[in-house]
């Protein structure tokens, strides 16, 4: 098996798989304003996916991870990770969650082989959550949280966007969590995907985040990632069995070494979180396109990925917003 690359010479080996629109939370980084969601028939089948996810593999893909929307709001979705288990050649298959359904179905996806999960969760205050998610959920969050780590889909990571003004001030408080409770705790920049022309005014940059947790916890040593094949870049503080890492899309851009494609749910090959571009292989697929066909449509896709993004730069709001992409 030859390597996939893109123009750039980055070897392409992890896939994000958006498997529907639609969310039980209404984030404020995230969503801006009321679309329609995708009629069910737009949505790819489970089955198409394994399908797209097979032609994905024959190129070098090993690593998957499912998202939405929320992904937990599908029907049968251990179904879809017991067909992506099968795949020959994907050895890794996650999943990011807000969450809020978690605790119901942690068990079912294990037996069905999912690996491990992700979580967004923001805030400990209720009055804060509903604040930044539109919802009351904040115990079914952390009761998910407890749920995963019974279940085994570990390390669970923690993925915290921090806002300034928002929640900032409670940095140090998802960052005891790693010592406490053995948390892994992914501190993210806030990206400005909702009204991009006030970029900045409530992101917080990962060298700030991180000189506040030192400034009043300890200093934090390097260390490897325990799971994944992400961007952060990870650190303990001293004696603490969880880590903590730091994800700096806008002040530390990873472009570099980025090593990623995306499905979206309606069967488009995305090869940028932050552009445009996008390639239908929905429609080849269900006009009968056979594994060679699609793995060329991808090899296309890989010919769009740019060098970097545009944060920093001449950004401006794409068309799709982030829970029509998967993040």
């Amino acid at each position: 098996m030859s390597e996939f690359l893109d123009t750039y010479h980055r070897r392409i080996d992890y896939m994000r798989i958006s498997i529907t629109d639609r969310c039980d939370l209404s984030c404020i980084y995230c969503t801006e304003q009321a679309v329609p969601c995708l009629a069910h028939e737009e949505i790819l089948r489970y089955e198409e996916i394994q399908r797209i996810v097979q032609a994905a593999a024959r190129l070098g893909v090993k690593g998957l991870r499912i998202t939405g929307g929320e992904p937990l709001v599908k029907s049968n979705i251990s179904k879809l990770i017991e067909l992506l288990v099968q795949v020959e050649g994907i050895d890794d298959i996650t999943l990011t969650t807000n969450g809020a359904l978690l605790g119901r179905y942690a068990e079912e996806l294990k037996a069905a082989g999912l690996k491990r999960v992700n979580i967004s969760l923001d805030t400990f205050k209720a009055d804060r959550f509903k604040e930044i998610t539109g919802s009351d959920k904040l115990k079914d969050v952390l009761d998910g949280i407890e749920a995963a780590k019974k279940a085994g889909l570990t390390p669970v990571k923690i993925n915290t966007v921090v806002m300034r003004g928002i929640n900032d001030n409670e940095i140090l408080d998802f960052a005891r969590m790693t010592a406490s409770e053995g948390w892994h705790v992914r501190f993210i920049e806030m990206m400005p995907l909702v009204n991009p022309g006030n970029k900045g005014s409530k992101m917080v940059s990962v060298r700030e985040i991180r000189e506040t947790i030192e400034g009043s916890i300890g200093e934090l040593e390097p260390c490897l990632a325990t799971s994944g094949r992400g961007p952060a870049k990870y650190y303990k503080l001293p004696n603490a069995e969880g880590t903590i890492g730091f994800i700096g899309p806008v002040t530390e851009c990873f472009c570099a070494t980025c090593n990623r494609f995306r499905i979206t749910a309606d069967g488009r090959l995305r090869p940028c979180l932050l552009e445009d571009d996008e390639i239908d292989i929905k429609g080849p697929l269900r006009n009968g396109a056979g594994i060679d066909e699609l793995e060329e449509l991808m090899k296309k896709a890989a010919v769009l990925k740019r060098e970097k993004h545009r944060l920093n730069e001449t950004y401006t709001h794409g068309q799709r917003q982030m829970w029509q992409i998967g993040g």
